[in-house]
């Protein structure tokens, strides 16, 4: 149901640095990228992980209470990513482990704020 998601940038070049690297880790490869935004996915019809530069011109801000949780293969993988996106200086917003029964996330805050879970059923 969902086609893309989308997230701000006030620094489109970095971003797409820090996001080419750290999706790689996924398996995820960029789709495109134009003076105004980038994104990444899985092949042809997948969804999609956009970053943007505002329309309106103004300074992209963070949705507060916004989070795109990535759906990751198992929690060694988890582990790896998390620490590469600290390492890409991304912000920790909750180290990798179990979160309840049969769920385990990593939290970080990408260059420009916004949240994302790196995350798998176990």
């Amino acid at each position: 149901m969902i086609g893309y998601l989308t997230i701000g940038t006030n620094d489109l070049d970095r971003a797409t640095v820090f996001y080419d690297d750290l999706l790689s880790g996924i398996g995820a490869t960029r789709a495109y990228k134009t003076d105004e935004l980038a994104a990444w996915g899985f092949g042809e019809g997948s969804t999609l992980l956009t970053i943007t530069k505002p329309y309106d011109k103004s300074e992209a801000t963070v949705g507060n209470g916004v989070m795109i949780a990535l759906s990751v293969e198992n929690p060694k993988a988890i582990d790896i990513l998390h620490a590469k996106a600290i390492k890409l200086g991304a912000t920790n917003e909750g180290d990798p482990g179990p979160r309840g029964k049969n769920f385990y996330g990593g939290y970080f805050r990408d260059l420009d704020g916004n949240k994302l879970n790196l995350f798998c059923y176990t």
